[in-house]
């Protein structure tokens, strides 16, 4: 452990700030967390923050929304205001508000990959890691879902029975959609026999197709304990890969393309969560009246998982 690694973890103790941690954050950054994780068990580490004075938190703006929208009176920081997520970005106000005029029997579950504001206007939030859940257990017909077109059909295909009307027509990670149709991965596998090959549900359709197993973040480090394989080739953002690696040293994890780098959540480095965690800064604020209809969307699927 460096020197600002120590640093960061006597601030910590001395502001009683809890510190969560999304995978893809760089090892250093994992490796002073009070909890590390992916979206839904994130969210859950949000709701049981009463004892901390202060949250910091390291991942991209509509995680550190989420916070701040199930702790309305506690001081919720990011390290880097920047760190913020295109995919978020794609499902604009308008797109969503004719879908629920033109669908006005049809639930809304909107990935927590949506900003405060979209998510007020949604039934339930869900995660890539029970999408098809929350889906299935709304039984509906018909159900407005986005923004991530890849996780939709990830879900669709686990309930085909619902039709599911894509907000915005074509959502999708940019860091996900690089690995294509993984064709790299499928070589890989090739030239390391017994290994096995995970693809996170933001993968393309015909990547998820080729995968062994389609995984969440959290499904990926459960996986990790349990498979037999001593090479895992992983279809997600490289930040996982050092955890994986960590909790695992006797198995071999490959990134399934090289280069695989979402840029808002590297915008968070141990420098600036040091001057997050003294300076008390940046401050993630939501209005209360969006932050109390996005709790309720935000509690169902606590409440639904």
């Amino acid at each position: 452990m460096n020197e600002l690694q120590k640093k960061i973890i006597e601030v910590k103790k001395q502001k009683n700030a809890l510190l969560l941690v999304h995978n893809y954050q760089v090892a250093e950054i994992q490796e002073v967390a009070d909890f590390l994780g992916d979206s839904l068990e994130l969210c859950r580490k949000a709701q049981e923050a009463e004892d901390a004075d202060m949250i910091v938190f390291c991942g991209v703006d509509f995680m550190a929304e989420t916070a701040k929208v199930l702790n309305p009176d506690k001081k919720v920081v990011i390290p880097n205001a920047k760190a913020v997520c295109p995919m978020a970005d794609m499902l604009s106000m308008d797109v969503l508000l004719d879908a629920k005029k033109k669908y006005p029997e049809a639930p809304v579950v909107l990935y927590v990959n949506t900003l405060a504001e979209a998510k007020a206007e949604a039934t339930v939030t869900c995660t890539s890691a029970n999408a098809d859940k929350i889906v299935k257990k709304l039984d509906a017909k018909q159900v407005i879902f986005g923004p991530d077109k890849n996780l939709g059909y990830y879900v669709q295909k686990r309930v085909p029975d619902v039709e599911l009307i894509f907000v915005p027509e074509d959502g999708h990670c940019r860091v996900h959609r690089f690995f294509g149709d993984g064709e790299e991965a499928i070589k890989l596998k090739a030239e390391n026999p017994g290994s096995e090959v995970w693809a996170h549900p933001e993968c393309e359709p015909e990547f998820q197709e080729r995968a062994d197993y389609v995984l969440s973040t959290g499904g990926m480090v459960k996986r990790a304990k349990t498979t037999p394989a001593k090479t895992i080739i992983v279809g997600t953002e490289e930040g996982i890969i050092s955890r994986l690696q960590r909790e695992n040293p006797d198995k071999r994890f490959l990134e399934a393309k090289p280069y695989a780098v979402c840029g808002a959540m590297k915008r968070i480095t141990l420098e600036n969560l040091y001057m997050a965690l003294v300076g008390e800064e940046p401050v993630v604020e939501v209005p209360e009246d969006i932050a109390g209809r996005a709790r309720v969307a935000i509690e169902r699927m606590l409440e639904m998982s």
